[in-house]
């Protein structure tokens, strides 16, 4: 169990909190970059935070604090400029950077006074990489936004899927660590919800973690595997300090504030061979449903769904006081550990923190432990995709397994990417489960 001044260490994320400070000197994921083609303008709440996020009329991106400093007007209603945004209200102009470089009415009658120069609102870094727009809000001397591997990957359909919760972004994250859920919530529940009553999955027998520069790998056999198994001989990353990563994906739990969190998945599936090459114009976006609308119950027909299940059922902040962790929880452990040491590291001022990428050379492509590395970065013949969907049919795999309400539009794009006929149902490109 944690005492309670603990769990409010790692789970409170606003200014002034440790937790916040820490979050703070890394970047998250905040949108996709098609939200923006779409539509310049987006309010977005971070880290306890109202932000406006936008794209200029220059292709530049801006985040900064949400309302105007003249008479607080809502800045995610005012209209993009070449160099900055423009509040709708009385036209006063914001640059990248939050100062104030127009104020059309005062300009005009008292220009000595340049009273826009003593004007500034809070603004912070954002980037675009991976089909992303990433936000950072720590101190000066930046970090670069990380290139992982799969973001160089060619000849791949991608799709940003976010989903908001409303929970703290901890529970979420440990989910990342805790590979004996697969068993029970995918496996062994999943079976239940098809009416089934056995037989159950395979046990889990044997559990390892493993930390590294940006994370912790944790490693796991099962009844009738070995050591050669990739779930054993790879693993899969709990990406620091928020994310999970499997192999073909990633899944961010961005926080919004100490109760909601902002879940964003980025997902790669290699084009078979005979389409190649492939080149994706536009990385397609969809916000996933998390309830029922007929029941008002959680949904639980993907796989995602289920984790966010087992998140949002322990309240906006669970209760760590009352929990009694078990041999399964070593991975849990080790990043609360980890997050505790980091928090009073930064306390400190100490800057050489987990996880941090400064080396531009470094950071062209930056590696993680893949167990289908092979198969995703040189891909399937036809025969072999073929055989794949087969057995993902076979299987009862007949739609986007990941997370509830794909749209038809980004259904029909894949099938399309992928060489699927009409009347044949998708199937993933990777495994991802047991």
């Amino acid at each position: 169990m944690l005492p309670h001044d603990k769990n409010e260490q790692l789970t409170k994320v606003g200014p002034g909190t440790p937790m916040g400070a820490l979050l703070r000197r890394h970047w998250h994921p905040i949108a996709a970059v098609s939200e923006l083609d779409d539509n310049p303008i987006k309010p977005v709440r971070l880290m306890g935070e109202d932000l406006v996020l936008y794209k200029d009329l220059s292709g530049n991106y801006g985040l900064m604090e949400r309302y105007c400093a003249h008479r607080s007007a809502d800045l995610s209603y005012g209209f993009v400029e070449k160099c900055g945004l423009r509040c709708n209200y009385h036209g006063w102009l914001y640059d990248r950077e939050g100062l104030c470089t127009e104020q059309p009415f005062e300009d005009l009658v008292a220009p000595e006074l340049d009273y826009k120069a003593r004007i500034r609102l809070v603004a912070y870094r954002a980037e675009a990489k991976g089909g992303l727009i990433w936000g950072y809000m720590g101190p000066e001397r930046v970090p670069l936004v990380p290139t992982w591997e799969p973001f160089t990957w060619k000849n791949g359909f991608v799709q940003i899927v976010t989903s908001e919760l409303p929970c703290n972004w901890l529970q979420c994250q440990e989910n990342s660590i805790d590979p004996v859920h697969f068993e029970w919530m995918h496996d062994n529940w999943g079976l239940r919800q098809r009416g089934q009553e056995g037989p159950y999955a395979a046990r889990h027998t044997r559990l390892d973690f493993e930390e590294f520069e940006h994370g912790f790998v944790y490693k796991r056999l099962r009844e009738g595997l070995d050591e050669s198994s990739v779930y054993w001989a790879v693993g899969r990353v709990c990406l620091w300090p928020h994310a999970l990563f499997t192999g073909n994906h990633f899944e961010w739990r961005v926080p919004v504030d100490d109760e909601n969190t902002l879940s964003i998945a980025w997902f790669f599936d290699r084009v078979p061979t005979d389409r190649e090459p492939y080149v994706q114009k536009r990385i397609p976006h969809w916000n996933s449903p998390i309830r029922d609308e007929k029941t008002g119950r959680w949904l639980s027909s993907h796989i995602m769904n289920q984790d966010f299940v087992g998140w949002v059922g322990q309240g906006r902040i669970t209760n760590r006081s009352r929990e009694h962790l078990g041999k399964s929880d070593l991975g849990i452990i080790l990043m609360r550990r980890r997050l505790q040491e980091q928090m009073e590291a930064v306390a400190k001022g100490e800057t050489k923190l987990k996880g941090l990428v400064w080396d531009a050379q470094a950071n062209a492509c930056i590696d993680l432990p893949i167990g289908s590395r092979e198969e995703l970065v040189n891909g399937l013949d036809r025969a072999q995709f073929e055989k794949l969907n087969v057995n993902r049919r076979n299987a009862g795999l007949h739609e986007f397994r990941f997370l509830s309400g794909q749209p038809d539009s980004v259904r029909d794009e894949y099938r399309e990417a992928m060489g699927i006929s009409g009347g044949d149902a998708p199937a993933r490109n990777a495994a991802v489960g047991s």
